[in-house]
């Protein structure tokens, strides 16, 4: 079974990937910090938030986000649906969309930059979980 991305059930398949994805895990045993992840562009009537809480190599909480005032994450990663779609199958590095502004960040790059391996096995992560695209 594929799940839509962005979607509810995405986000909720993505926490379960992300906790049972032991590189994770050991890359990340030392980060700290929360995201709000949002997707933009084409084929969505409006931008999607869904909400990361990173602690020591496990997702303590993932889910969608419809008032983003109710947190205030360390980080806020924007970018649309294709670079997502892209970082996701591995044809774009996510650090690399950072790094040219393909996705837009709020927080300390430097943490993210320190912790290059913990972003790599996070994507893996995503990219793990099988995923349908709005069209």
């Amino acid at each position: 079974m594929a799940y839509l991305f962005p979607s509810p059930e995405w986000v909720a398949a993505f926490k379960d990937a992300i906790n049972s994805n032991e590189a994770y895990r050991k890359s990340a045993a030392k980060w700290e910090g929360d995201f709000y992840f949002i997707v933009t562009g084409k084929g969505l009537e409006e931008p999607f938030v869904m909400y990361l809480d990173l602690w020591h190599g496990e997702c303590r909480e993932a889910h969608v986000v419809k008032d983003m005032s109710e947190k205030t994450p360390e980080f806020i990663i924007e970018g649309t649906l294709d670079v997502y779609k892209q970082i996701f199958n591995k044809k774009l590095d996510p650090i690399r969309a950072l790094v040219s502004r393909k996705l837009k960040l709020k927080g300390n790059l430097g943490k993210i930059m320190r912790s290059v391996k913990a972003t790599l096995d996070l994507v893996n992560s995503a990219a793990s979980v099988p995923t349908e695209y709005p069209s």
